[in-house]
């Protein structure tokens, strides 16, 4: 019954009028048979996407609303290729980085007649781009050296039909801006913060696809975040900052005011403490990374290094590209991306979609298999062995496509309970002989460098870091320092795993822009890391003293 009933759903939405859809298909109809038959250099594909977002936004502070917005948008990417699959406008040249589309905004309002013009103009400006580009490829292949990757520059898909309906934005902005106050208030007691916001987002994003090929797409999905941030500065004029996240499909699924209240309280003792606490030296010995801090180091140091288009790209360092059926991991670990799972556990992933934005339907693949790189990330431009996409062609609104991470999951076959991986961090203090190791227990994010310019290196910035002693003292917190490294260096250094994986959801910028994501990891114990002191700045605390309430009763407010 429960089947019977989903299906039946399924297709009245797939019934309703889909005018926006119809309106795209009808003008890529009319414009691509212009552009095969009656240009020169022709086009031989062309699609449309529109991104269709709203959303609802509360941000407070000390117990106030600072601010609400609301909006609705669309935004038209076009995609045109002029020349044959072999080699057509998208050609990478070493070090130039193409832009087609303009990310054009065209009428949220179901205008059939706006719309297309809108599509129109844009299709007409983004073929002349193409033609213009193919002729300057074309000039280029002839006096330039022969590139080592010779593969095509597109590769051919099955076309998709599918559509859903778009998802509803569920927001009440009147009851979040209550919680809002109560909860931003809660940082008025701690007097040594200087900033704090609370910021909740409910957004819903529908992406409408259609392409020369057949495909013809309508799907989306729901965001929703709870972001908790603070900041101070130490005397030493460091700049200090503490924050927790909350993600979910929907509002609804965000947690409770007690599990918000915890995590209010966390973020400014933590920043307290750390205004506390010594400052960092350099330093390389072992160390522990929490499951949330492995997961943005496997991100940036594994996950950038093995989308597809970097190993074509000869510009970049192409760590990977010579790699595959080699070990690259330890032979305990395992990577997959899978773009289509949604949850770990009760947590919402981040990185999870139906379909990619070139239309390719998402799947998982596993990258590395017991330390063993397997494939890569791929859209639909070709590499040398992957002819094909596997469903990792992303984009922010108004960027072209390249092959971008999703879910990012980390496997173990040499898992011990966290207690035992602790023991095993003293024993390679004493092993080493180092006066301590380190533990990482939260991570901001971080970027790494892929191209061959610059250094193939890596840079984690971690917020909650202590320092582990072997001979039983308490663990000590420290401050101001940044994770380094290169990566293959980095990855012959892990040790062990332990057994229960952590979540860290967020937004990955990089060609494509800013996409969502999520990394899954064990916590993981290596050898050796080496930290740096983070940059401070000359600028002390505030002079002036804090102000207090000096309202009373019965006040004008």
């Amino acid at each position: 019954m429960r089947i019977m009933l989903v299906l039946a759903a399924a297709c009245v939405a797939a019934a309703q009028p889909l005018p926006l859809l119809d309106a795209l298909s009808q003008e890529l109809d009319r414009n691509y048979t212009v552009l095969r038959q009656k240009t020169e250099p022709p086009a031989y594909f062309l699609s449309y996407e529109v991104t269709e977002q709203e959303f609802h936004n509360v941000s407070g502070t000390l117990g106030t609303v600072e601010s609400s917005s609301s909006g609705k948008n669309r935004v038209l990417d076009v995609s045109v290729r002029v020349g044959t699959p072999k080699l057509d406008n998208y050609h990478r040249v070493r070090g130039e980085r193409v832009q087609f589309t303009s990310g054009a905004l065209i009428s949220y309002e179901d205008n059939v007649n706006a719309i297309k013009r809108r599509v129109w103009l844009e299709t007409d400006r983004a073929y002349r781009a193409a033609a213009e580009r193919l002729i300057r490829i074309k000039t280029n292949t002839q006096v330039k050296v022969a590139e080592e990757d010779d593969s095509d520059d597109f590769s051919h898909e099955g076309a998709a039909n599918f559509q859903q309906a778009p998802p509803r934005l569920r927001f009440d902005e009147a009851a979040w801006s209550e919680r809002v106050r109560n909860l931003s208030a809660r940082f008025a007691n701690f007097p040594g913060i200087l900033t704090s916001h609370i910021t909740v987002t409910g957004q819903t994003d529908t992406r409408y696809f259609v392409n020369t090929e057949g495909a013809r797409i309508q799907h989306g999905r729901g965001y929703a975040r709870v972001a908790i941030a603070a900041s101070a500065k130490a005397m030493d004029g460091t700049d200090l900052s503490t924050s927790e996240t909350f993600e979910a499909v929907d509002a609804s699924g965000l947690p409770k005011d007690d599990v918000l209240i915890a995590a209010v309280d966390q973020v400014a003792k933590d920043l307290t403490a750390l205004l506390r606490a010594p400052e960092a030296e350099p330093f390389v010995g072992p160390a522990i990374f929490s499951g949330r801090a492995a997961g943005v180091f496997f991100h940036e140091i594994f996950g950038h290094r093995v989308e597809g288009h970097r190993q074509k790209d000869e510009s970049e360092g192409q760590t990977f590209t010579k790699s595959v059926g080699t070990p690259v991991l330890p032979d305990f670990l395992s990577v997959v991306f899978d773009p289509t799972r949604r949850k770990i556990g009760n947590i919402d992933l981040n990185g999870w979609y139906d379909y990619d934005d070139e239309g390719v339907k998402a799947q998982p693949i596993t990258a590395v298999q017991n330390g063993i790189l397997k494939t890569f990330l791929m859209s639909r431009s070709p590499i040398r062995g992957f002819d094909h996409s596997n469903g990792h062609g992303r984009r922010q609104p108004g960027a072209e496509v390249v092959s971008r991470q999703s879910n990012l999951i980390v496997e173990s076959s040499k898992a011990v309970p966290e207690a035992q991986l602790r023991q095993m961090l003293v024993a390679e203090i004493k092993r080493q002989n180092k006066p301590y190791g380190l533990f990482f227990r939260d991570i901001t994010g971080g970027f790494t460098t892929t191209g061959r310019a610059g250094l193939q290196a890596f840079k984690v910035l971690p917020v909650i870091v202590y320092r582990v002693y072997a001979d039983g003292r308490p663990d000590e917190l420290v401050r101001g320092t940044d994770m380094v490294g290169t990566p293959l260096a980095s990855f012959s250094k892990i040790l062990a795993t332990s057994d229960k994986p952590e979540v860290f959801n967020g937004y990955c910028g990089a060609e494509s822009g800013s996409v969502p994501v999520s990394a899954v990891s064990p916590a993981i114990l290596v050898s050796e890391i080496e930290i740096e002191k983070k940059a401070k700045s000359q600028d002390r605390p505030p002079l002036l003293p804090i102000p207090f309430d000096t309202e009373t009763p019965g006040s004008a407010k």
